[in-house]
């Protein structure tokens, strides 16, 4: 496949509009098509994209290949098309037609560089992309002045915006570093892990790695498959060192990883079977939290549902980074520094098996790129469901029985609970059993003295361990 075809694969790739991308069918109106090249030149330097694109011969709502008859060749009043485009573009730009026949039709691409030094006007008017419309800059003057700043300054990141906080502290830097065996240097460590803005103040960087980031970063738990649903709790892992915090977020996750008893032919030995891919779980989270866009300082957000735990990251892929090359693993850090500080302290590896574990182990369709966000969903194997008739489907095997005794329908349903749900608390119970709390008590006082269930942990943060 040609390069072309694999640019106008990529573009097909992603499900939402975008602003350095316009799909034509048959569509060429010769002004038009001066303002969108103005348009697309402008987004595409605001979202860090070294071109935009002009399509022909795809239907902008369906993405259906259709092909296209346009003529980019022809003359206006004996004056070729693209003279005709470049002498009413300022400044000038380097733009060029090209086609190639995929899925055996003719398609047309328009390559558009991104403006430098100022933005790029058509006919002395400078146009933006809002969203898949092409509008009037002048009517968004935060727009305007943002696109100036990154033309005069370079795009924001999380080494170059300092800080609102200024008076930041770094001990539990110091200590996670000592415990990789790395001991930082006071004098310089500030210079040296890039958390500084080259007129000397704190950048985000380095508050992210303070003692206090001024960042929530929190997994909430929801009872049913929606935020709808009741939520169990919410665990804080944030205000402290990203370090620290994706530390505690992986820990809790492999709290969260229940073994569940597999009883389906059992005759002597139980079979032990993990609620989901840890690794796939690891690799999320860190991707999560390394690819994150920080800059805005706004966090990445892990949600457990009953039968997933969703994973979500902020912002979109780097901007030289193509959706292949992604699901590929070939790296293009978002965060430049702070993937290099992952890579120094071995959280990740240059290798990018991160995307690649995540699709050998689930595929790649539980990867999610849209909206500004990238979600990797972790599905649940739950051998049973929250809800289903566990207890009678097992009420009557030896391993629910003390002594010539069978655990009664209320036991039965208390246990089959804390099977599914090892987290849950004995309000919940009272709820979803339709006990009352005495009897609730009286239940978990029995199951534990006959060795059915454990508490590993304390009372608050601890987890239901079913032994049988």
């Amino acid at each position: 496949m040609s390069k072309l075809n694999d640019l106008i694969k990529e573009c097909l790739g992603y499900e939402d509009e975008l602003e350095w991308v316009e799909f034509k069918a048959n569509i060429f109106n010769i002004d038009e098509v001066g303002e969108y090249i103005s348009a697309l030149s402008n987004s595409a330097a605001i979202l860090g994209k070294p071109n935009a694109y002009m399509i022909w011969g795809i239907e902008n709502d369906t993405h259906k290949i259709i092909g296209t008859n346009i003529n980019y060749n022809k003359e206006i009043n004996n004056e070729p098309i693209q003279h005709y485009l470049a002498r009413k573009l300022s400044p000038s730009l380097a733009f060029y037609f090209d086609e190639t026949k995929y899925e055996d039709k003719r398609v047309v691409v328009l390559t558009i560089p991104a403006a430098k030094i100022v933005p790029t006007d058509y006919q002395g008017v400078r146009y933006i992309r809002i969203g898949s419309s092409k509008e009037n800059l002048k009517k968004y003057p935060e727009r305007e002045a943002f696109l100036f700043s990154i033309l005069t300054f370079g795009l924001p990141t999380i080494n170059n915006k300092a800080s609102e906080y200024q008076d930041l502290t770094f001990n539990q830097l110091f200590t996670y570093y000592s415990s990789k065996g790395i001991e930082l240097n006071k004098n310089n460590f500030k210079t040296n892990l890039h958390l500084l803005t080259d007129d000397g103040k704190y950048n985000i960087m380095a508050q992210l790695l303070s003692d206090n980031s001024h960042v929530p970063i929190r997994v909430a738990i929801f009872d049913g498959k929606t935020k709808a649903s009741k939520m169990y709790s919410v665990k804080e892992f944030g205000y402290k060192c990203l370090l620290n915090s994706l530390y505690e977020v992986l820990n809790y996750g492999e709290i969260l990883n229940i073994p569940q008893a597999d009883e389906e032919g059992r005759i002597m030995e139980r079979k032990e079977v993990m609620l989901f891919n840890y690794d796939a779980y690891r690799e999320a989270v860190i991707n999560a939290f390394v690819h994150n866009k920080w800059v805005d300082l706004n966090e990445p957000m892990i949600t457990v549902y009953n039968d997933r735990i969703e994973i979500l990251s902020r912002g979109e892929l780097a901007p030289l980074q193509t959706l292949n090359g992604f699901y590929k693993g070939h790296s293009i850090p978002v965060n430049e520094k702070l993937s290099e500080m992952f890579l120094q302290l071995h959280i990740s590896e240059k290798t990018g098996r991160g995307i690649p574990t995540i699709i050998s182990i689930y595929g790649a369709d539980v990867i999610d790129i849209s909206d500004g966000t990238i979600v990797v969903t972790i599905p649940f194997n739950r051998i049973n469901q929250v809800g289903d008739k566990v207890g009678n489907k097992v009420g009557n095997k030896v391993g629910n029985k003390v002594g010539n005794k069978s655990l009664n329908n209320s036991e039965i349903k208390v246990l089959a609970e804390i099977r599914n749900n090892p987290n849950i608390t004995k309000a919940e119970l009272i709820i979803k059993c339709d006990l009352g709390k005495t009897s609730v008590d009286n239940i978990i006082s029995f199951l534990k003295k006959h060795g059915f269930i454990e508490r590993v942990g304390s009372k608050k943060t601890g987890y239901w361990k079913v032994n049988q």
